[in-house]
């Protein structure tokens, strides 16, 4: 699978921890071996033209996702199907407020970012109820494993 990670800004990220990350919840969520995902990390400026530009919601926010060829998780006994997941677009910035504030460090609230992004460009949602207890177990289950199965340290 190709992911790239473009970091448009100046806030230091390790962008292998994310591409990892996102190599593993695709993998784990039986998306084509084929597809295609873009990450992008922006500032504050740029993300904020993005929210209100899509959402109609002022400010900017931590992680928006933009589906491309609206892919679905693979199930077992059919081959999924190839193409482009999408974009998933982080600002650190906010990512970083967040962590602080949750009390955990900046890569792991963007890992955190990172995967609820691909779920969204899945078709996982959390309007409802019932959608977010699915959207945010899965969430939490693809995470933990993930950092339970990598080599680095974060910091």
């Amino acid at each position: 699978m190709s992911v790239d990670v473009l970091n448009e800004t100046d806030f230091a990220v390790d962008e292998l921890e994310l591409l990892d990350c996102a190599r593993y919840v695709m993998d784990q969520m039986r998306v084509h071996a084929e597809a295609d995902l873009c990450i992008t990390l922006v500032d504050e400026a740029a993300m904020e033209t993005l929210h209100v530009q899509w959402m109609d919601l002022p400010g900017p926010t931590d992680v928006m996702s933009f589906p491309m060829d609206e892919l679905r998780p693979g199930i077992d006994g059919e081959e999924p199907t190839e193409g482009n997941l999408g974009d998933v677009v982080l600002c650190p910035t906010v990512a970083a407020r967040q962590a602080r504030e949750a009390g955990h460090a900046p890569i792991e609230e963007m890992l955190l970012l990172t995967t609820h992004g691909i779920l969204h460009l899945l078709g996982y949602d959390h309007a409802e109820p019932d959608e977010e207890r699915e959207m945010f177990e899965l969430q939490r289950q693809l995470l933990l494993t993930f950092l339970a199965t990598r080599n680095r340290p974060t910091s």
